[in-house]
């Protein structure tokens, strides 16, 4: 199971240190970005357990709380930063989307702590003491994975229900171009060990409050097609998501299941958030031969080829030709 294919990083060096850190380390800070997904929360849950386990004190930190969709997979829970002691860290470890909360409290933390980051995403200018970047991995838990088996760790059921979560997260179950051969290979040896995939999917993807279905179907009801670019695209104000009764966590899978509809390259939602910030999600496909990350480079956002978003200030109205932001 150590064996990588060419294309991928095998990051032996950065591996090495970050276990001499970890080993010269009591106190550890590992961070999940804001709007936790599967991804980020599956790999700070999985590290949790293993620095645990080997003895080190381990606190989960993230500004938001984790997700509700996850609260039947795990008894742990995430801790804002602003009630933790962040002088009192050796080292923080920041998993997945480093850019959406970890480089805020890296200048917080002391000179002698150490600091990591493990991600999958492209484009991050984030320093730390140890960087463990491949844009080629389908996950940062993919990552963590090699990590745990580079120390031959004892990945638990748990452990391995964890980094489950995170893969088949952001490979949309096995679905998106990013399931290499390497994923199928670490995912049948994590089923070995204990991860259900069925119940992992019924927890994230089929266990819907009504509240998101109805979002899901507001959604669904504005979309618009673009024959001329293959853009479908839909809008969700601030005001479907409170006569709905939902939250914005309900938004996630929305671009996603947009971007089955046969015909189209390309989705987008755009959804009010807090503050005057509207946010857009791009999705698409390998076979589609679409870069949405260049799209969303146009609007400072970023991420990958398939899956990218950004922010932008403005509010979503209504017009006889479509939607505009004013």
């Amino acid at each position: 199971m150590g064996l990588q294919t060419h294309a991928m990083k095998n990051f032996i060096q950065e591996f090495n240190t970050l276990s001499y850190i970890i080993k010269n380390s009591q106190r550890i800070l590992i961070f999940a970005h804001s709007g936790p997904d599967g991804d980020t929360s599956g790999s700070v849950l999985a590290f949790k357990e293993y620095l645990e386990m080997i003895g080190k004190h381990a606190d989960i930190s993230c500004v938001d709380p984790i997700p509700a969709f996850l609260e039947t997979l795990t008894p742990q829970r995430f801790t804002s930063p602003d009630h933790l002691d962040l002088q009192s860290y050796d080292a923080a470890i920041g998993c997945d989307s480093v850019e959406r909360g970890f480089q805020n409290i890296l200048p917080k933390l002391p000179e002698k702590t150490a600091t990591v980051i493990i991600d999958h995403h492209p484009d991050i200018t984030t320093t730390a003491d140890v960087v463990i970047i491949d844009s080629r991995r389908s996950s940062a838990c993919e990552i963590v994975y090699e990590y745990l088996i580079s120390q031959n760790a004892h990945i638990s059921k748990s452990i391995a229900t964890y980094l489950m979560i995170g893969i088949l997260s952001d490979t949309g179950n096995f679905q998106h171009a990013n399931t290499s051969s390497r994923v199928m290979e670490i995912s049948s040896d994590l089923m070995k060990k204990g991860a259900s995939v069925s119940k992992i999917i019924e927890a994230t993807f089929a266990n819907k409050k009504l509240s998101t279905l109805k979002l899901w179907g507001r959604a669904f009801e504005k979309a618009k097609i673009n024959p001329k670019n293959g853009l479908i695209t839909t809008v969700l104000t601030q005001a479907d998501i409170s006569e709905c009764s939902a939250s914005t966590d309900d938004i996630g899978q929305v671009a996603s299941i947009l971007n089955t509809v046969p015909g189209t390259k390309f989705s987008l939602i755009l959804s009010e958030r807090e503050d005057g910030v509207i946010k857009g999600s791009l999705r698409s496909e390998e076979y589609k031969g679409v870069d949405v990350s260049e799209i969303a480079h146009l609007f400072g956002g970023g991420g990958h080829k398939l899956a990218s978003g950004f922010e932008i200030r403005g509010k979503i109205v209504e017009t006889k030709t479509g939607w505009e932001i004013v």
